[in-house]
């Protein structure tokens, strides 16, 4: 469905020297930077795949969104979607795909929802009875009818949302490229909308590039990810094997009988023979209650609690694997590639 190979994108950057005279030298000998965004990324997805495509703040994600869509051209490498290429026959490319940009509309701020979706009716050159069709599965699964009468000024973020959701899916597209769907949002209507997602995905088949800062997305609707840094791919492959690899840190969390006694701890010293790297031994304590981040495969979790229930008495205690932000957070620090 998605063909990715070798995918570059550089930019030039003017270095301006400070102040003033600084200012007038760059416009008559000004210096240039080649900036590597994108730097020789290759992935596929299958149809009817959902992806994450992570990365920090920088990484080159919306660069890459960017020129699958069809709004940047790459430098080098290309992109292949659904047989075409994004940076040609865009007129006929764009009826294939659905985007949302979570900080941007595509909606009629001043029209009511129903006339918007009319509009991109006409635009998209959707014929009546797919329309109708359409419209009902979008109202089933987004539940739309309470504020499709309202302009779109009046909508709050989370309904506005549902609605580009649905302003991206009239068309029936085959791919849907969502950057940040959550952003903002609180917990309810972020967990509706990934109920909503992948009841698209399951239902019309609906391969889904994803793009989210939030880790909860990942869990809740990907079993693949791609992930990037400086413009550099640094893994691909299933949300699964990541956590298999890099998912050996469990959290430890109790209650002592008194803070007094939760002072008296001391995992350093006890396990200073285990070869502990940096962030291999956490310990962070409030009072009584006591959190310790281990690497379990420095120390075992029977190790862990054996020495802290023969040291004190303990009201709760808990062992929690670790969440994908610290997998995630473990696999940037080894600077592995391709796992």
């Amino acid at each position: 469905m998605i063909q990715v190979e070798n995918l570059e994108k550089y930019f030039k950057k003017t270095i301006k020297q400070p102040g003033f005279l600084g200012s007038v030298k760059s416009l008559f000998h000004s210096q240039k930077e080649i900036v590597k965004a994108v730097d020789d990324i290759s992935f596929h997805v299958d149809k009817g795949e959902i992806l994450g495509f992570i990365g920090p703040n920088g990484a080159g994600k919306s660069t890459v969104i960017k020129m699958l869509t069809g709004i940047l051209t790459p430098t080098g490498g290309s992109c292949v979607i659904n047989g075409q290429n994004p940076q040609k026959n865009r007129k006929k490319y764009v009826k294939e795909i659905g985007v949302v940009f979570g900080q941007r509309t595509q909606l009629w701020w001043d029209l009511p929802l129903t006339e918007t979706y009319t509009v991109l009716k006409e635009i998209y050159e959707i014929d009546d009875a797919q329309f109708k069709k359409q419209m009902a599965f979008l109202n089933e699964v987004l539940e739309l009818d309470p504020f499709i009468t309202s302009p779109v000024r009046t909508l709050s973020l989370g309904q506005r949302m549902r609605a580009d959701i649905a302003a991206s899916l009239l068309h029936n597209p085959k791919v849907l490229f969502l950057d940040e769907p959550t952003i903002g949002l609180d917990v309810v209507v972020k967990d509706n909308i990934r109920k909503a997602i992948a009841k698209i995905n399951q239902e019309e088949g609906t391969t889904v590039i994803l793009t989210t800062h939030d880790l909860e997305d990942i869990s809740s609707l990907c079993k693949r990810i791609v992930m990037i840094d400086h413009g550099k791919k640094v893994y691909d492959g299933s949300l699964y094997n990541l956590k298999q690899k890099y998912g050996q840190m469990r959290e430890l969390n109790f209650e002592a009988v008194d803070s007094e006694s939760a002072a008296t701890l001391d995992y350093a010293n006890t396990f200073a023979a285990n070869a502990l790297e940096e962030g291999d031994l956490t310990v962070t304590t409030e009072g009584a209650m006591v959190s310790v981040g281990f690497n379990t495969d420095k120390i075992s979790v029977e190790k862990m609690l054996n020495y802290t229930l023969s040291k004190i008495h303990v009201k709760d205690i808990n062992v929690k694997d670790a969440d994908i932000e610290e997998i995630i957070r473990r696999l940037y620090k080894s600077g592995v590639e391709d796992a």
